[in-house]
């Protein structure tokens, strides 16, 4: 039996790594804008590889998720909370942050490199009733890498990592260095449950189980909001920032603390629980349909109504909101993007590659710092 199991895997990986480059072409087929035979398109078609390499590392190791389908029954009373209480009520404020430890380390590199600090914090999201009673609440240790400046006030950015995301590396990718010493910035980086040291810990996230999954969600959203009030008394300006799976966590707290000064989604994602179903429709089969059946209910749907980014009133106003979205995303796709532009307003910029491909471009980092730049002036202007 454990010899079938083993060839099985063996056959799946070698199905799904097999499929990386059709998928890749096939999507850049379906979109506008290729040109394959230029640097330009070749470009593209790197990053577009990029998406599904890292698309089929997630299905695969996906392996190690739950098995066990959630029945619909067990989602209804919480979907059925979630709706009364909507994302103003659902949302507890959370208790100040109280450091337990402070790790001071530093990221090799020129000049001395990149000091940081790693904090930790016991923080209870006090999530509702019904999320409690599936275990899914109480408190757990939470975790933000802070690199900051020793005179002040300074402006701060907080930046929400992705999903796969949350180790240290994300100093380096994210440019958190150049921010810090070039514009002037402080940057705290909340590391969301189930990622970077945090991976070994209760609790996982995100899972197949929706309810895990909005539970996740509201626990990352309060951590962060915890560092958003921590911040303000120190700070000049409050810069929120998302990518990917951390979008909807920036949009969130976006609205619910209106000390924010602007924000900024990377890549965005609209609904976690859907784009885990999309994607287990190419990968997972027929093996895997009652989680997708399960994921793209009106049940779940409703559930998930309380983290949704398209509710949410930002504090920014329009100048101060920004939108990056990638012309072939092959993760989030370009829905949620023009989805949210519609409904937000503010600043769009499209970047002609892909969901991975956005984090290595120059463009994208003089967007990006030009918004910075604007948020911090404006604020000490008032």
């Amino acid at each position: 039996m454990a010899g079938f199991s083993l060839a099985k895997r063996s056959l799946d990986i070698t199905r799904e790594l097999g499929m990386v480059v059709p998928r890749a072409v096939a999507g850049l087929s379906e979109s506008t804008g290729w040109v394959p035979a230029s640097p330009r398109g070749a470009r593209q078609f790197g990053e577009v590889m990029l998406d599904e390499l890292a698309l089929t590392g997630f299905s695969l190791l996906g392996g190690n998720l739950t098995e066990r389908v959630r029945p619909l029954s067990e989602c209804e009373p919480a979907a059925k909370e979630m709706a009364e209480l909507g994302i103003d009520g659902a949302h507890a404020d959370p208790v100040p942050l109280r450091a337990t430890a402070v790790q001071r380390r530093r990221l090799p590199g020129v000049a001395g490199g990149l000091a940081y600090e790693r904090m930790m914090f016991e923080h209870d999201p006090a999530l509702p009733k019904t999320l409690e009673a599936e275990g899914l609440g109480g408190p757990a240790r939470a975790v933000v890498h802070v690199c900051r400046h020793t005179d002040g006030p300074r402006p701060w950015l907080v930046w929400v990592h992705g999903a796969g995301q949350g180790g240290t590396e994300d100093l380096v990718l994210s440019r958190i260095g150049r921010i810090h010493h070039k514009l002037g910035f402080n940057v705290a980086m909340p590391v969301q449950p189930g990622h970077g040291c945090r991976r070994r810990e209760w609790p996982a996230y995100p899972d197949m189980d929706p309810l895990g999954n909005v539970a996740g969600m509201m626990r990352s959203v309060s951590e962060v909001r915890a560092v958003v009030r921590w911040v303000q008394p120190q700070a000049t300006a409050v810069v929120v920032c998302g990518i990917s799976m951390g979008t909807p966590v920036a949009a969130l707290v976006s609205h619910l603390e209106r000390q924010v000064d602007a924000v900024g989604l990377y890549t965005p994602i609209l609904g976690l629980n859907g784009m885990i179903a999309r994607h287990l429709s190419r990968f997972r089969g027929s093996d895997r349909g009652g989680f997708r059946e399960l994921l793209e209910s009106p049940v779940v749907a409703q559930l998930t109504s309380v983290i949704d980014p398209l509710a949410v009133d930002p504090a920014p106003p329009p100048q101060h909101r920004l939108i990056v979205g990638a012309w072939h995303d092959r993760m989030a796709m370009r829905e949620p993007t023009t989805a949210l532009q519609e409904r937000w307003g503010g600043q769009l910029y499209w970047y002609d590659g892909s969901h991975v491909g956005h984090i290595f471009s120059r463009r994208v980092q003089r967007v990006s710092e030009r918004f910075l730049r604007a948020a911090a002036d404006s604020a000490e202007s008032v």
